[in-house]
Formats: C-alpha cells, structure tokens, sequence
C-alpha cells in the first residue's frame, strides 16, 4: 500500500474518531449532566418576512452571548446547558440549523452564535407549531444529556394552521414532562393574507405553552426584540434561587406566566382561517 493512501486511510480513521469520540464517552460514562436542555424552535414560514427573521436570528445571537446569559449560567447546579436550534414551517418542514451544543461559559457561546451567524436563512409554506413541538420532542431522545429540566422554546408570528392540533402537541409533550415557553412575534399589523391573528399573544399563552413556571414574552416592537430574547433565555435556564426580576429588562406585563390563562381563545383558529381563505 502507498504512502499517500496510507495517510489518506490514517486521515479518514481520525476524523471518524473525532465524530464518535463525544458519543463513546456519554456511552461509557452515561449522559452529560446539565442543568437544562433546549430546543429553541424558529419560525421559518413565509409570513416571516426577511426583516423578522433577521431580527429573530439576531436576537439569539446577541442574548446567547449577553452577560446576563452568561451570569444566569452559572447559577445552575451544573453551570452548563445543552442546546439546539431548530428552524420549522409546515408539519414536514423541520431542520436543526446548530445540533446539540454544551455551552458552559463564554467561549462555548460564541461559537455557538457563530454558527448561528453562518447558516443560511431561507422561507417555506404552512406554519405548524404542532409539528415544531413534536419534532422537538423527538430531538432530545437519545441526545446524550440529562437535563434537570426539557424546555422547548417555540417563537413565531402565526398561530397553527397545518398538521394535527397544537393542543394535542402540547399536552403530549406537557405529559412527558417538557416545559413549553413562547415568544410570540406581534412587531406587524395582522394581516389575512397570511392567516395572521391580533391576539397571538393569548393565543400562545392559552394553546402552545405549558409545564411548571412556562410562561409567554409577546414582542410587539423591534427595538424590544433583542431584550425580549435575552430575557427569556435567562428565565428559561436560570437556577429557581437566583434573583431575577424580568421587570428590570423589559416591561413587567410582556411576561405572562401560564397560571395567569384568561379566558380560553380559539385554539383551532389558525386552521379556521386556512379554510376560510382556501377552502380545505
């Protein structure tokens, strides 16, 4: 055999080595201990429109590597999270722009929001948070960590109008014990072309989120967007005995806990409006 096909060989051996390394180690040792595994889940759908979705992916990157993430960080029993981005749209239309990362102080961060920056954006039809929330479910099997608690994150700027019920999502993944927060995108006026609604807000609040301490943060302006991002990002993964007054960092009222449900909204209102407009 060649010198050159040995080192070829040599050189294929080593970066296989590299991608089943962390695997063999969570198989040996069991999973990685953190403090909170999480899905935050991004609506690609074409009601999204480019400015949104800018906004949406610079929010993360600027709270991902924000001191007060930072800070929240350490206050965990592990002082590491696990976490992944997934983009979505229809019911069959999911895709995890950046897989499973630990991020356990700044450097992890900023390479975690660097891959953020790097992926590429693209759009597509329907807008099914049902699907998000199922397929999100199904990313933390097996995914080598243990988490003192599931969260899935869901934002978007429609309400559920493509595959099953979100409520039955929800409830699946509430029963499996997952914790569900919202961060619905109300910065437009609604609008009927894209089967919109005015009240998205009591809409996540009464039909997507779930779990104990879940709660909603409605973005209703862009220069609230990146602060609103930050702030539930500290809430989702800080330690229950760290201090933290969310008041401080944007309005008290944007943040709605699940206990305080109003009145039940029209929970099927998304496909409601679908077949107003398309008829099936």
């Amino acid at each position: 055999m060649s010198m050159h096909r040995t080192g070829v060989l040599i050189g294929a051996f080593l970066a296989l080595l590299a991608v089943w390394a962390p695997s063999l180690a969570a198989a040996k040792d069991g999973p990685v201990r953190v403090d909170v595994e999480l899905v935050l889940a991004v609506d690609i759908s074409y009601s999204m429109d480019p400015e949104e979705q800018r906004l949406q992916r610079d929010g993360y990157v600027q709270a991902i590597t924000s001191p007060e993430f930072l800070n929240a960080l350490k206050s965990g029993v592990h002082g590491k999270i696990a976490v992944a981005y997934m983009q979505w749209a229809s019911s069959f239309d999911q895709d995890i722009t950046v897989p499973w990362t630990v991020i356990d102080g700044p450097a992890a961060a900023r390479a975690f929001a660097e891959k953020l920056i790097e992926a590429p954006y693209r759009r597509a039809r329907r807008t099914s948070i049902s699907g998000a929330i199922d397929y999100s479910v199904k990313m933390f099997e097996k995914n080598g960590f243990h988490g003192l608690r599931r969260v899935i994150d869901v934002s978007g700027d429609g309400s559920n109008n493509d595959g099953r019920l979100v409520v039955e999502a929800r409830n699946e993944a509430l029963k499996s014990g997952f914790i569900i927060n919202g961060l619905p995108l109300l910065i437009r006026p609604s609008n009927w072309r894209f089967a919109d609604i005015e009240n998205l807000d009591e809409y996540y609040r009464h039909c997507v989120i779930g779990g104990p301490g879940s709660f909603v943060i409605a973005v209703r302006d862009i220069k609230d967007f990146a602060r609103a991002t930050r702030t539930k990002l500290v809430m989702e993964i800080a330690s229950p005995l760290m201090k933290f007054d969310p008041s401080h960092d944007i309005d008290k009222g944007s943040v709605i806990r699940a206990q305080d449900r109003p009145a039940p909204v029209n929970c099927e209102i998304g496909e409601q409006l679908w077949r107003d407009r398309w008829g099936r």
